[in-house]
């Protein structure tokens, strides 16, 4: 019986084609508006991840000031190289500590200028950057001691200068001190923030110290910790052995700040995946939308095939045998456009991650539970017709016109 009742659906359905499909028009364009929707959120939301985790590895930012983003400095000291040395060597879990100075303006080199970053620091930059050396090598001791003229150079800053031509072991002018380029780093692409990590230029610290700067300030202390290291207990033990070297009274307030990225990233991805609940739950209003669409064109379908239900109830189809009948009619309608939703949504999110530089990310649990809330929605809204429909008296229903 179920089987007849579904082909008699499916014939209901063939006979009018573009009547059903405008029916299920809502249903599609829900179902496909919830999937991209979700799917767009889930593939930034992994972006910001995998951009953050490029900052470092269980890495702690430690800044002067007490904003935590942005010149936050004001009028607290900035730190000394000392200050990472004692970090490395009194705290515990830590797996490199690198002290970082700033400084940018105009390169030249073949021919060519590029305006772009200038940082000084030690070899533990890299390690707690996660940055590998495409060519050449990193800075020798002797040459962090001496304040070496050397350098190591990012992708864009290689490509912008040097264009096809080899860079290693070329002369590169920053600002007005020289230094030979000994190694080349790989690239890494945009920051998390929006910008180009590659664009950067790394010197010695002593080098840039003495000969850019004119100061020993740092800027920033970069604090790698172990695989399995406490976060908290390794920020209580830096903020302490911080204000101890700073000299802050007790009850005074810190004139630092410790960052820790895997915590910018898990509020960023909080932040992302509420506002992605949010977009996904305006657009499954479509689906309401499209629901009561089914059941407008159901009411036009019982209206017109009244004859048809009073002769068939007439012969003996019992009232659940036409209840049923006109049920599965919505419930196809609906279920046939969450398919054609779910396929145009699986085109437009790779299509629309592509354009907006995020992973894919297929959810099937999202497809799934969208296509069970649009066959929901076809019982739901299909209800109500089928049940003036099986209602109807026989004998009225064949004096209808």
């Amino acid at each position: 019986m179920l089987l007849n009742t579904l082909l008699l659906a499916l014939r209901s359905i063939r006979r009018n084609l573009l009547r059903s499909f405008l029916t299920i028009l809502g249903i599609v364009i829900g179902v496909s508006a919830v999937i991209t929707m979700v799917t767009l959120g889930n593939g930034a939301t992994l972006a910001i991840q995998n951009q953050i985790s490029g900052l470092g590895t269980n890495l702690l930012q430690v800044r002067p000031g007490q904003r935590m983003m942005g010149g936050g400095g004001g009028g607290a000291p900035a730190f000394k190289e000392a200050d990472a040395q004692a970090i490395a060597t009194q705290i515990g879990g830590i797996a490199a500590v690198a002290p970082e100075a700033r400084s940018g303006g105009t390169l030249v080199a073949n021919g060519r200028n590029w305006n772009s970053s200038f940082i000084g620091s030690s070899n533990n930059w890299l390690i707690t950057g996660n940055w590998k050396i495409a060519q050449g090598r990193e800075f020798s001791n002797d040459e962090l001691t001496a304040g070496a003229a050397v350098c190591l150079i990012g992708e864009t800053v290689r490509r912008e200068l040097f264009g096809s031509r080899a860079a290693l072991g070329e002369q590169l002018r920053v600002k007005q001190m020289s230094c030979t380029i000994v190694g080349l780093l790989a690239s890494k692409g945009q920051g998390a923030f929006g910008n180009d990590q590659d664009d950067v230029v790394l010197l010695p610290i002593n080098t840039l110290q003495r000969r850019i700067t004119g100061n020993t300030r740092v800027n920033t202390l970069l604090v790698s910790m172990m695989d399995g290291s406490d976060p908290e207990r390794v920020k209580a033990g830096i903020t302490q052995l911080l204000r101890e070297r700073r000299k802050l009274a007790q009850g005074e307030d810190d004139n630092f700040n410790v960052l820790d990225t895997k915590q910018l990233a898990d509020t960023l991805s909080g932040t992302t995946k509420v506002l992605t609940t949010l977009l996904g739950a305006v657009a499954a209003v479509s689906l309401l939308v499209g629901g009561i669409g089914i059941m407008n064109i159901m009411l036009v379908s019982v209206t017109e095939r009244t004859r048809e239900i009073g002769l068939r109830l007439a012969i003996g189809a019992m009232e659940r045998e036409v209840l049923l009948q006109f049920l599965i009619e919505a419930v196809v309608l609906a279920a046939l456009g969450g398919v054609i939703g779910i396929v145009l949504a699986t085109g437009a999110s790779i299509l629309l991650s592509g354009v907006m530089d995020v992973p894919y990310v297929f959810n099937p649990m999202v497809n799934l539970v969208s296509f069970l809330f649009s066959a929901g929605i076809g019982v739901l809204f299909g209800y109500f017709p089928a049940r003036r429909a099986a209602q109807l008296d026989p004998i009225e229903a064949l004096r209808h016109e």
